[in-house]
């Protein structure tokens, strides 16, 4: 496995076929029904990945993710198969030195063209919405709210889908119009459900959930599951609960803090993106495994 000094950029499978290469994940199809995700170092920020790997940053995701897929599949089924290294095909199995703690092994499903993005406090790109209309995405909120204010109910704000450019807010219509009435309702309610589920959780550990996006599926039984990862630093404002204040912007445990440096560094947000001084790295790392630890009570090994 990759250590924290070789962060792992993309890995080559050449005896499996390579589906997807995302901004973060790289997609196999192991056969008809399973595919193999790996998460690599890669991070992505204003739609463009960063030259600048982040040590140990997809070991973090996948342990997270299997953390919340286990934790919540009593809301709804995953995708998950295993994630242990022993119990994958040979054809996996044969490349563990790179595969292990950054792989998971998951039904194939058909991917709904949705984010479903739910809001618990006023941030990111709602606030600025807020700012210029009163409402994100067609829901109308109260005058005189305040940046990184607590919702007085989380509201479903989902948007489209897209690997190369940015994600569209879009309201509950115009969902219904891309997958239907009865699948909308019933993803709203779905990724409400698991929001309060994990953020009363996280909270009892120190750590504020503002936002969160999850993606949902089809599998080959027509089920609806919860596919790709969930709850991790990459998909979700964490912000830590101790230092919380109303009426400005948070630190926080997730690749806000990427964002943040790349604001201060003047980059005008055109690729080619610009590569982090070590330092910023480094301390991006530290906030990722401070967040695994401070949720999971315990470190990554």
């Amino acid at each position: 496995m990759p250590s924290a000094t070789t962060p792992a950029t993309e890995v080559t499978l050449t005896d499996l076929r390579l589906l997807r290469r995302g901004k973060v994940r790289d997609v196999y199809q192991v056969d008809h029904e399973r595919l193999l995700i790996v998460a690599t170092d890669r991070i992505s920020a204003f739609d463009s990945v960063l030259p600048t790997r982040i040590a140990r940053k997809g070991e973090v995701l996948t342990a997270l993710s299997l953390f919340w897929f286990e934790r919540l599949c009593h809301i709804v089924p995953n995708h998950l198969l295993t994630s242990d290294m022993e119990q994958m095909p040979e054809e996996v199995r044969q490349h563990a030195a790179q595969l292990r703690g950054r792989s998971m092994l998951v039904r194939r499903a058909e991917v709904l063209p949705v984010e479903c993005v739910v809001r618990g406090y006023l941030a990111g790109s709602g606030w600025k919405d807020y700012q210029r209309t009163g409402e994100v995405c067609g829901h109308k909120l109260p005058a005189g709210l305040q940046e990184s204010q607590k919702l007085a109910e989380p509201i479903f704000t989902p948007a489209t889908k897209a690997e190369s450019v940015h994600d569209k807010n879009i309201n509950e219509a115009q969902m219904a119009d891309l997958i239907g009435p009865k699948d909308t309702s019933f993803l709203r309610d779905t990724s409400l459900h698991l929001y309060n589920e994990a953020s009363d959780y996280a909270l009892t550990r120190g750590i504020i959930i503002a936002d969160t996006k999850f993606e949902f599926g089809r599998d080959q039984e027509l089920r609806v599951i919860l596919v790709d990862e969930a709850l991790t630093p990459d998909s979700s404002r964490f912000w830590p609960a101790e230092s919380y204040v109303v009426g400005r912007s948070q630190p926080s445990f997730d690749k806000q803090f990427v964002r943040d440096y790349l604001e201060r560094a003047g980059w005008d947000k055109n690729p080619p993106a610009p590569a982090l001084p070590a330092g910023v790295a480094q301390a991006t790392t530290e906030r990722y495994l401070q967040a695994y630890q401070l949720l999971v009570g315990r470190a990554l090994s």
